[in-house]
């Protein structure tokens, strides 16, 4: 195990985003943390590009990059919809999935109907009276992965997910990005049909942080 960081002991974080539900979540399960929280958006800093391979690599590219240019402590958030059939697509491109251009506004609304065009072409019903092997089919998770860096660039990471099944078409209208088309393990509603509360408790983002308190409380 690395030695401990210190990170809370500074009262001030940059969440590296620019995604508005994204900030509100992140900011809800920090709050036990007692920190002054400031959006990356307060800062003039155009956003890097995210140019990694995996969760870890574009998390890194965040949160180091608003550490190093703003002195002050940075934690990024970089997560997306892994479909199992798909071979895990979207998966670290699902943002850019919700843009009908490159580089233009993103649509969720877009980015889920191309899961269901990826999956019909895959030749994988999506609607209807589904046998559980059909639902099986639809096996599906998201990953979180948070990048904590100080101003010196030093990271730590942890992981977290949460597994589901897709459905079709879209309900509810609570949350934000996939939340419309995912039912976790065990629930019989979307993301998008739950109270953010609720959401938290078992999100991916939730057990990413739950892992994150955990090594701060280590002796």
């Amino acid at each position: 195990m690395p030695p401990k960081m210190k990170f809370f002991e500074k009262k001030k974080l940059v969440i590296a985003s620019n995604n508005k539900g994204k900030i509100k979540e992140i900011s809800l399960l920090l709050s036990p943390f007692e920190i002054e929280v400031v959006a990356a958006g307060e800062f003039p800093f155009t956003e890097p590009e995210e140019t990694g391979d995996t969760f870890i690599e574009n998390a890194e590219i965040k949160s180091r990059y608003y550490a190093t240019h703003t002195g002050v402590l940075s934690l990024s958030d970089d997560s997306g919809l892994e479909v199992e059939a798909l071979d895990g697509a979207p998966g670290v491109i699902s943002a850019n999935w919700a843009e009908k251009v490159p580089g233009g506004e993103r649509d969720f609304n877009f980015a889920m109907q191309r899961v269901v065009n990826e999956l019909i072409a895959a030749g994988i019903k999506t609607r209807g009276n589904l046998s559980v092997a059909e639902k099986a089919k639809l096996k599906a998770n998201f990953t979180c992965v948070l990048s904590l860096c100080d101003d010196m660039g030093k990271t730590i990471n942890f992981t977290g997910k949460v597994f589901g099944t897709l459905q079709f078409p879209p309900k509810g209208d609570k949350g934000f990005g996939y939340d419309a088309i995912f039912v976790a393990d065990g629930m019989d509603k979307t993301f998008a049909e739950i109270d953010r509360e609720e959401k938290y408790k078992i999100s991916h983002r939730s057990d990413a942080f739950a892992k994150l308190k955990k090594y701060f409380e280590q002796d």
